[in-house]
């Protein structure tokens, strides 16, 4: 069978593999992968997708993850994710990413953040975007432009934040215009009711990730009375109706607890989550607190029982900061991703708020080419353990002086004090850090085929 597939076209494994999509059994994954198999070029993704047929004949906790998006999801948001995320970016994607890196002398990154929108009735604390103004808003030919653009790079997968993207009115003209994209859409959650469902429904390229803090007591001190039961109630409505939905969490020095705590992710599971995102809190934004950060003791832990979840658990569980080892490091300044903020800023990162150049006045491509771009690419390469990977507070040194390079500019009020108030408490923190990560890189990572500088590169 497979031998015949040898020149199928990549529409017709698309076919194939949407026609398997009603079935949720291992032999049907496994063929899954052998048709996924045949579209990148490049070896990686080869390897990876081979990698994947083994934990499905392994029978391991992870491959429950897909099961559920092939059993439990409403069929047209099935359908999307398979063709726009699994082929039209991971696989199909990689080939043009390739094409596009062979013109321009560097590859592309994977994805990209969109800020659309600070429009948010909510003021959490310690919130990384509070200090933008809340006025800010980019325009959907804005917006347009900068997916397409992204598109004709290979990328085929948008991350939308705020704000709260879902004050944008026109969000959804944009989610059918792109319909060959996927969106994954950080929320507070608040908004969403049954209209917007069938709103979901009908787009079906749409993920939401739902923001929370542990659980109501935690969540309602934060984000403000009553909020974590809007969320479960939004995630009721989603699960009700067939629609995949991920979960999102700060960790803090007064949460940490909570998200390590194996009955915490039972709960989201129960309730629906099929990944959770997690963050760490970092003094950026309103009025950045150094008590908030996740002691390094924590941080260890944290990245620790993520590792045996993943083990144990059936969700997909993505750590910004502490999975350097698995994706080589930092992948800020378009290593892997940038962020546009609402005010067309294009910033290394979400947590980076400074920039180079904006979307008003010149091409991504521009931007991703730019020496301020390329220098942070250069000094994420510098950094031997990646288990330290952030120019904010692993190597804060670096993040000062490529925050200082000609006309780089802070994105908003009091952007710079990360680099000029907390550099004494950023550089303390860091040495600290580094005095349970380093241990921990040589005995976990140096020297063993769990070091991505041995693999080879995406």
């Amino acid at each position: 069978m497979l031998q015949s597939l040898k020149n199928y076209t990549t529409e017709k494994i698309v076919s194939l593999l949407l026609s398997m999509a009603t079935s949720s059994s291992n032999e049907t994954l496994a063929r899954m992968t052998h048709l996924m198999e045949m579209i990148p070029k490049k070896d990686y993704y080869k390897e990876r997708i081979r990698w994947i047929r083994q934990l499905v004949r392994q029978g391991h906790p992870s491959i429950e993850f897909p099961r559920r998006i092939l059993r439990d999801i409403h069929p047209n948001q099935r359908s999307k994710w398979i063709t726009n995320l699994a082929v039209n970016h991971l696989l199909s994607g990689t080939n043009k990413r390739k094409e596009w890196a062979d013109r321009h002398g560097f590859y592309p990154p994977s994805t990209v953040v969109i800020s659309l929108t600070m429009k948010c009735n909510l003021s959490c604390y310690g919130c990384y975007a509070g200090d933008y103004s809340k006025t800010l808003e980019l325009s959907n030919d804005e917006v347009d432009s900068a997916l397409t653009q992204m598109k004709a790079m290979g990328v085929y997968f948008a991350v939308i934040s705020g704000g709260e993207p879902f004050f944008k009115q026109d969000i959804f003209e944009l989610f059918k215009k792109h319909s060959d994209m996927a969106f994954l859409v950080f929320t507070h959650g608040g908004l969403i009711d049954e209209a917007m469902v069938e709103k979901l429904i009908e787009v079906g390229n749409v993920m939401p990730a739902f923001s929370l803090e542990g659980y109501e007591a935690e969540t309602d001190a934060r984000r403000g009375a009553g909020h974590f039961q809007k969320v479960m109630h939004a995630m009721e409505l989603l699960k009700s109706a067939g629609l995949s939905f991920c979960g999102s969490f700060t960790q803090t020095s007064k949460n940490t607890d909570i998200i390590t705590d194996g009955k915490y992710i039972d709960m989201l599971l129960d309730k629906g989550v099929y990944a959770l995102w997690l963050f760490t809190y970092v003094p950026v934004g309103r009025e950045p607190n150094l008590e908030l950060m996740a002691t390094p003791e924590q941080r260890d832990l944290l990245r620790t029982r993520v590792a045996e979840f993943r083990d144990s658990k059936p969700m997909l569980f993505v750590d910004f900061w502490n999975d350097g080892p698995i994706i080589s490091g930092c992948i800020a300044g378009g290593r892997k991703y940038f962020h546009i903020n609402a005010n067309g800023d294009i910033e290394p990162c979400v947590f980076c708020h400074f920039a180079v150049d904006n979307i008003r006045r010149t091409t991504i491509a521009e931007a991703l080419g730019s020496p301020l771009f390329k220098a942070i690419r250069e000094r994420q390469a510098e950094h031997e353990n990646l288990l330290r990977p952030c120019m904010l507070i692993d190597h804060p040194d670096a993040g000062r002086e490529l925050f200082s390079t000609a006309g780089a500019y802070p994105t908003h009020d009091g952007a710079a004090k990360i680099f000029t108030d907390l550099a004494p408490q950023m550089d303390e923190y860091s040495a600290a850090y580094a005095g349970i990560a380093d241990p921990a890189w040589e005995r976990e990572f140096a020297g063993t085929e769990r070091n991505p500088r041995k693999r080879c590169q995406r």
